[in-house]
């Protein structure tokens, strides 16, 4: 008897191990995420832009990219700073999480990648501590301000009591985001953010913080102080009939008179080695709303997968 349980047993044995091998990764085993493909040196670190946040009753910011690059081996961090200040401000609650990072992974850099204002907020850190930053991309970023932050300073003029009416309604705007995404410490002070975001302070920010600003609408130098400098931007306002924000972002594209976003024109958003333009809004950048973008253009996780890669490549 025993003879013959033998062979049946390692038969058995045989088909369970086959059965395992074609189901395990179905249910996430390791085959796709042992690529590497996106496995940088140096932790990744996204940050936000205005009105932002890391992740918002479960729904992140970066929709879809976080878990797109830890798939493929990246190490990741999504900052979360005020949804609404200064760029200072914001880049110095960037810088503090950059250090607990660092001591938590051990890593001696990040990777710093930063959407809308999220780009200014990364430049502040690596200009004022490049010695903690392998690389700075900058998607869609408010480099050189942006022509709708004009034209609202504009409408609310400095210390008048629209000013104070308008930062009021914006504080409890952002209020109701610290709520779902637990942000409720940070400061707040959404007129700082919006003299930031101005062509006034972006030129006076830029004039402190000059690092890989192209002299035109062109590219910048990509190393400075060791840090390497990525832009990509968007230029289709309009991109998908069932994304609730195109039609204002259509509508404030006509302010700019130029390619852009809907918020930020083309030019403004160049830093560094310009990566492209693409068939993308301002919110299309990070995989917004949930997923909805033009269907012929890149998949914008695509795009960071890329970057992560070319970071990879560059061994940062």
């Amino acid at each position: 008897m025993s003879g013959f349980l033998d062979p049946l047993f390692r038969r058995s044995l045989r088909q369970l191990c086959f059965v395992l091998a074609i189901c395990l990764p179905l249910f996430g085993a390791p085959a796709q995420a042992q690529s590497g493909y996106t496995q940088t040196r140096y932790p990744i670190v996204l940050v936000h832009g205005l009105f932002g946040f890391d992740s918002f009753l479960g729904v992140d910011y970066f929709y879809g990219i976080p878990s797109a690059l830890r798939q493929d081996g990246a190490r990741v961090f999504v900052a979360q700073v005020s949804a609404a200040n200064s760029t200072e401000v914001r880049g110095e609650q960037l810088l503090s999480q950059i250090k607990n990072i660092m001591a938590i992974t051990g890593a001696s850099k990040v990777n710093l990648i930063g959407h809308s204002h999220g780009g200014p907020t990364i430049r502040y850190v690596a200009g004022v501590a490049p010695q903690l930053v392998a690389s700075v991309t900058s998607v869609g970023g408010v480099n050189k301000g942006s022509r709708v932050a004009d034209i609202l300073r504009g409408i609310v003029p400095a210390g008048t009591l629209s000013e104070t009416l308008v930062n009021n309604a914006a504080k409890a705007f952002v209020a109701l985001i610290n709520l779902g995404s637990g942000g409720t410490s940070l400061a707040q002070m959404p007129v700082a953010a919006l003299n930031s975001l101005s062509t006034a302070g972006s030129l006076d920010f830029n004039r402190r913080f000059p690092q890989a600003l192209p002299g035109d609408c062109g590219s910048g130098p990509e190393l400075v102080n060791g840090v390497r400098y990525y832009s990509w931007a968007g230029t289709q306002p309009v991109t998908n009939v069932l994304d609730i924000s195109d039609g204002a972002l259509g509508i404030m594209s006509l302010v700019f008179g130029q390619a852009n976003d809907g918020l930020v024109s083309a030019c403004s958003s160049r830093l560094g080695k310009h990566l492209g333009d693409y068939r993308q809004n301002h919110l299309d950048e990070v995989n917004q709303v949930l997923g909805l973008r033009d269907w012929f253009s890149v998949d914008p996780v695509t795009l960071y997968r890329q970057q992560a890669n070319r970071l990879k490549q560059a061994n940062l």
